[in-house]
């Protein structure tokens, strides 16, 4: 059995970087980006207007307006001292121009216009070209994940499209016969839920998943060994259940009959203890246990940031803070733990310990509190580490 730490590092070594596409920018939300991006113009363009008002050239007591100016439009000439041109938001503002004045504080009456109030000071309502970034300027790196803002800012750029690197292709394998199913007898059963959870948690990290659902097995070797062969068309497979030591957990000598390499089968952690990972065809194999808040524990701290450094992100890993604890805390056993927690106040509240088959705590939690296994007791408003969950 190894540390938390050192089956971090061991995935990590064994990431296969995915290839790349372009795609229109408005597609590339939640996708790693393949290449730097370079500002090839300003932004703002040109000098423009940040309110509806007037553009006023020079001080003065009033103001004769020689023009309209709507966005997309110009002027078509310099203001001269004493001179304004009615403007609205987002237009180019004329050269001459001292200042823009709000259209509220402006009294017109015909041609000339009078203000309220001290004169604006040069530059007001003013937005300077290349304000946000100008030419040549870095926008966006290699390995930075898109969101909604980071395409409203390249494109703002005049980019319309991205290199990216695919998602990755996940398939899920169930194993086990203890769920209940159309045509046997329900006694003694239990309902599936680590697949829909699984498959659900995928689709929101945009990977690809079978459309058919999750692959289905009995505890049976050859059934298991048809079934990881059909997977192992995907990217990477990810198995739930049967990575214990009983007599029913077959996943890790049917990988070894497959050839697959084991990297490491059991790292000392609560929950998710029994996880497995290893490689078949180059492609990457997660063998977690039955328990559904371990599944879910170990698809945010393993699985997730595997898929995430497949796609060439830079920090792949949960975002990670360290913040004050709400309450002491005293654990016990030579284990790390994951438990679920939510911030309120800049502290940390954990929430009810729950048992590995247990997810209601996960439900409403917003973080997972790492407390590693060399420190057993914490003091209220001691810091401990916060990784924070992608809600």
């Amino acid at each position: 059995m190894i540390g938390v730490e050192e089956a971090k590092r061991i995935l990590l070594q064994h990431v296969r970087p995915m290839p790349f596409l372009p795609v229109p920018i408005h597609e590339s939300e939640g996708c790693v980006l393949a290449q730097d991006i370079i500002a090839a113009h300003p932004h703002p363009l040109f000098d423009m207007s940040a309110v509806d008002g007037y553009a006023l050239s020079g001080n003065g007591g009033q103001w004769r307006v020689v023009g309209s100016i709507a966005a997309g439009d110009v002027l078509g000439r310099e203001l001269l001292a004493g001179e304004c041109a009615r403007i609205f938001t987002g237009a180019q503002v004329p050269a001459g121009t001292h200042a823009v004045v709000m259209q509220e504080r402006c009294d017109r009456n015909g041609d000339l216009v009078m203000i309220s109030g001290e004169s604006p000071a040069q530059g007001a309502n003013i937005r300077r070209r290349g304000e946000q970034f100008d030419t040549g300027d870095p926008l966006m790196r290699q390995g930075d994940r898109m969101n909604s803002p980071a395409i409203g800012l390249i494109a703002s750029a005049g980019v319309e499209e991205v290199e990216v690197s695919f998602k990755p292709w996940v398939s899920v394998v169930r194993t086990g016969g203890e769920f209940i199913q159309d045509g046997l007898d329900p006694t003694g059963r239990i309902f599936s839920s680590n697949d829909a959870m699984l498959m659900g948690a995928l689709l929101a990290e945009g990977c690809e998943v079978d459309d058919e659902g999750a692959y289905i097995a009995e505890d049976d070797d050859a059934e298991l060994t048809i079934t990881l062969e059909e997977a192992s068309e995907a990217d990477v497979i990810i198995t739930t259940g049967g990575v214990s030591v009983g007599d029913h957990d077959r996943v890790r000598a049917v990988l070894e009959k497959l050839g697959a390499t084991i990297h490491f089968h059991g790292v000392a952690q609560k929950p998710g203890k029994p996880m497995l990972f290893a490689t078949y065809k180059e492609k990457a194999v997660f063998g977690l246990p039955g328990n559904p808040r371990a599944v879910m524990v170990l698809f945010f701290e393993y699985v997730l940031p595997f898929l995430r450094a497949a796609q060439g992100a830079r920090d792949p890993w949960l975002r990670t803070e360290q913040m004050p604890l709400a309450q002491p805390l005293v654990v016990k056993g030579d284990r790390a733990e994951f438990r679920a927690a939510r911030l309120k106040g800049g502290r940390v509240e954990l929430l009810q310990d729950e048992g590995s088959h247990m997810l209601r705590s996960m439900v409403n939690a917003d973080a997972l509190v790492y407390l590693p296994a060399h420190q057993r007791a914490w003091k209220e408003n001691e810091p401990v580490e916060v990784h924070f969950l992608p809600r």
